[in-house]
């Protein structure tokens, strides 16, 4: 597998490079480190120089600045993949993050990218990188949030949609699971509709059966748990609650009806967690 960390020189791009290392994966991923050179959108005043205190820099100090501001950020990341055993090339790219992320990703490398940038003019160059990232990724994206942890428990949120599918397909055939002795846990968590119908009911106690036992064949540690109401409120109250270490879900619901009456669960859970999560599609 291939993975394409996204790297700013901020504790977040740090991390990213950290969880890549972290993940319980079978096979160590080939990384490919990027930092966005977008000079076109910055504004000059953004931009603080000694040397012109009191002034508004020109355009070839802000240049100047981001491009060694560059090097740096590049020299500290590849002494931080070797140092993590990663093996991989770090590169800069002259464009904005997000396209260049999707760029090399391709259709099935994994993206991985902090959740927040540098400082007020990284975040202004990136955007809302992780969102956008997210949205547009032909593949499967790790939103880093927080230092990367040893990998024992994954909450996997699941609706038996296509994407749920693919990211149950991951987490088989992808993660590297313990041994029977300290399996990793999964917290399997199905939202149903607020509807008075047994047959949804007993469909959402279906699929769960169906899907744990697929979990469990692999080695996991599985624990239920069905909710009913909106998706994404009910899937943040038992990450509050259960505190696991990786979020993991499909990146669209089941229908285009769903989507409409519950918005993007997978892009809400990104926004508003707190836990980093990975969007499989």
């Amino acid at each position: 597998m291939k993975a394409v960390v996204g790297i700013d020189g901020s504790k977040y791009g740090d991390w990213a490079l950290e969880w890549v290392a972290k993940l319980p994966l079978k096979a160590v991923p080939s990384i490919v480190g990027v930092h966005g050179l977008d000079t076109q959108s910055v504004p000059t005043s953004l931009i603080t120089h000694p040397s012109v205190s009191g002034n508004e820099p020109d355009e070839g100090e802000v240049i100047h600045f981001l491009e060694s501001q560059a090097k740096q950020v590049v020299a500290e990341s590849q002494q931080r993949m070797k140092a993590l055993g990663l093996k991989g090339s770090v590169r800069v790219e002259r464009q904005a993050i997000a396209k260049v992320l999707l760029k090399h990703a391709g259709r099935n490398g994994l993206v991985v990218v902090g959740s927040r940038g540098l400082n007020a003019l990284d975040r202004l160059m990136m955007g809302s990188v992780s969102t956008a990232v997210t949205i547009h990724a032909s593949g499967p994206v790790l939103v880093v949030k927080e230092p990367p942890k040893p990998i024992r428990r994954i909450l996997f949120a699941t609706d038996g949609s296509p994407s749920s599918g693919k990211a149950l397909r991951f987490l088989t055939g992808q993660f590297q699971v313990k041994s029977a002795a300290d399996p990793i846990g999964i917290l399997l968590v199905h939202v149903m509709p607020f509807l008075r119908y047994t047959v949804v009911k007993e469909a959402g106690e279906k699929l769960l059966a169906q899907e744990a036992a697929k979990l469990e064949k692999s080695g996991y540690r599985v624990r239920q748990f069905p909710r009913v109401g909106p998706a994404a409120e009910e899937i943040l109250k038992v990450v509050g609650r259960e505190q696991p270490d990786l979020i993991v879900t499909g990146a669209k619901g089941r229908s285009a009806v769903a989507r409409f009456l519950q918005g993007s669960v997978s892009t809400k859970i990104v926004q508003r967690s707190d836990c980093s999560i990975l969007v499989v599609r």
